[in-house]
């Protein structure tokens, strides 16, 4: 499903009045302005115009909180919450809120990122803080210097090799879908990057014989399906090996030439509605931010320093957003792929191709630590594509290249699902999926209906395999 953002249409499309409505809260209207619409349209419309009031239900399951909730949950940590303090936070934006029908609703983490966007408010938490959760290579790591040494060394811009055998799990709750039914599901699944994953081996699933979809399919997925039983959960495992490659490509700024525009370069210098959108604003923004630069490298620098400096916070829902890198710029915080989102539609703005890709992230310092991730690349000539990680961002070093590090480089400790978003599967799913953007989690439906994040668990499962290739 591609949501439609606003300013993409004429101002007298009701979708686009809709998609509006929605983003300012006034539901009550977009709901009646849905029921208008689909009697007056046809069917080709109608998926559309429903998704928007399903849009509506994701919105309300993120913005769980009333007023009350959260000044109790911020009084936990800062005991002594004087009235005056919380309005001017919430008057900053710094309590993320979106008044729906004129009722204050504040986002299910907005607590939480109120601490990591203000240094006032974390400055009168009470003892004992726990500090936030940081990934290992989110900072200047040894595993750094030894992908930059021995591609120095080597000349490779592929190095530090690791096999890795990965679980991923789906687990629908029971009585999500009526016994006897066929519960479909997608798992995300690799697909072979020369350089950066290669010998991809399916080890076991459950059910058995798995639907792996092609190659060529840019956001890829193993497709499984079983029957529901009554009180029971319906569970899908997935196990496959692959090995990750570090990347760094040692780029000469003085090299870097504006690139020859092919027919397989256009796309990545385009507009994407809804989510990579040439705005007025992102082009007074990138302008102010861009200067005089003409070296492509020198304003990927640029644009890459600007996003980098946004703050990390915990993210809506993709699918909740009608334009991911416009409210990533207004926001005052974004997540990884909305930051990724930003910066694509940044540099192809300035005529530099810009791609997304997306997974898992790991590490084998940090005893269990994984999450989602989200990260790109750009097109650099002579280069070719080099990867590019916004919100590992710049690194604390006076070397250039640990600076630099994920501008032209990567980790090993990341596999990737997605060299793309919002694509199809394949199979196809027949109703809209949860996540309309990334692919992380998995996906799962029926006959009857999608099955969304809140009727279904996963895990994500890794270890790093010994040299030999055996757990």
């Amino acid at each position: 499903m591609v949501l439609l953002a606003p300013g993409l249409a004429m101002a007298d499309d009701p979708l686009a009045t809709i998609v509006a409505d929605i983003d300012r809260g006034r539901f009550h209207e977009a709901d009646q302005a849905i029921d208008r619409a689909l009697q007056a349209r046809g069917v080709a419309d109608a998926r559309a115009l429903q998704f928007q009031r399903e849009r509506m239900r994701r919105i309300r399951l993120d913005f769980g909180l009333d007023g009350a909730t959260v000044r109790q949950r911020i009084r936990a940590q800062v005991p002594d919450l004087r009235e005056d303090e919380f309005q001017r936070w919430d008057a900053a934006g710094l309590i993320e809120r979106l008044d729906i029908d004129g009722e204050p609703r504040y986002f299910n983490r907005s607590v939480s990122n109120l601490f990591r966007l203000s240094p006032e408010a974390a400055a009168r938490r009470a003892a004992p803080v726990r500090p936030f959760v940081q990934g290992p290579y989110e900072t200047l790591h040894r595993h750094h210097r030894d992908v930059v040494q021995v591609s120095k060394a080597t000349g490779a811009t592929s190095v530090l090799p690791r096999r890795v055998r990965i679980t991923h799990r789906i687990t629908v709750k029971p009585d999500a879908v009526p016994a006897g039914e066929t519960v479909r599901a997608w798992i995300p699944y690799p697909r072979a990057i020369a350089g950066q994953q290669e010998a991809i081996a399916l080890v076991e699933s459950r059910p058995a014989r798995p639907q792996v979809a092609p190659e060529r399919a840019l956001q890829r997925t193993a497709y499984l399906e079983q029957s529901a039983i009554a009180g029971q959960p319906t569970t899908f495992s997935l196990t496959y090996e692959v090995t990750v490659h570090a990347r760094r490509v040692a780029i000469d700024p003085d090299r870097v030439v504006p690139p020859t525009l092919t027919p397989e370069l256009e796309p990545f210098v385009a507009e994407r509605a809804p989510h990579v959108v040439f705005s007025d604003d992102l082009r007074r923004f990138s302008a102010d931010v861009v200067g005089d630069e003409t070296n492509p490298y020198r304003i990927a620098q640029k644009l890459f320093a600007a996003v980098d400096r946004i703050p990390w916070a915990g993210a809506r829902e993709y699918s909740t957003l009608s334009n991911i890198s416009d409210y990533a710029f207004r926001a005052g915080h974004a997540d990884c792929g909305q930051q990724t989102l930003l910066l694509i539609t940044l540099l192809r703005m300035n005529g530099i191709p810009a791609r997304w890709q997306s997974g898992w992230a790991y590490s084998e310092d940090v005893e269990g630590h994984n999450t989602m991730h989200d990260w790109g690349a750009l097109y650099l000539a002579p280069y070719g594509w080099v990867p590019m990680d916004v919100t590992s961002g710049q690194l604390e070093s006076d070397d250039p290249a640990l600076r630099w590090f994920y501008l032209g480089g990567l980790d090993a400790y990341r596999v990737a699902f997605n060299d793309d978003y919002s694509r199809d599967f394949i199979p196809g799913k027949q109703h809209e999926r949860s996540e309309t953007v990334d692919l992380q989690r998995g996906e799962v439906e029926w006959r009857g209906g999608n099955l969304y994040f809140d009727q279904w668990d996963y895990q994500f499962e890794w270890t790093v395999l010994p040299r030999d290739g055996r757990g």
